[in-house]
């Protein structure tokens, strides 16, 4: 009976532990932009617009990217900022490919979900792997 009753706890324990979380959240942009990992990472030449549009030639519309990171032994804000700034470089990058300078209308697009804010994105982190997803547009 009490061999019986420690396998059960066991049991429960680990199964616990192995369950999956997603937690979603809401997090500054503004703070996620001005950190030092930003300022280390991002193109100060190509500009940001979150939720809103630029005057400009749109030179490719609705583009998406899905950034995830490693979230063990990180905060859920460290993993979240780390996955949105790699999901922000990538836009950058594929701006200064096309000769653009700037990336426009962007929102959250997680599991194809819009959230669009001018201040806040939205992030969903697991036990081991957080991710970001944006979708916006290229103008020049």
């Amino acid at each position: 009976m009490k061999f019986k009753l420690i396998s059960i706890t066991i049991a429960a324990l680990v199964l616990a532990a192995c369950s999956v979380r997603d937690t979603t959240h809401h997090l500054s942009i503004n703070e996620a932009l001005n950190s030092a990992a930003a300022k280390k990472t991002l193109n100060s030449n190509v500009k940001l617009y979150f939720a809103k549009s630029a005057k400009g030639t749109v030179l490719a519309k609705d583009l998406v990217t899905n950034k995830k990171t490693n979230a063990a032994n990180k905060t859920d804000v460290e993993a979240c900022q780390w996955a949105f700034l790699s999901a922000v470089k990538q836009f950058q990058d594929r701006a200064v490919s096309m000769g653009a300078t700037k990336v426009t209308n962007l929102v959250s697009y997680y599991k194809k979900n819009v959230y669009s804010s001018a201040t806040e994105f939205e992030c969903h982190a697991g036990h081991l792997i957080s991710g970001v997803a944006l979708k916006g547009d290229i103008v020049k």
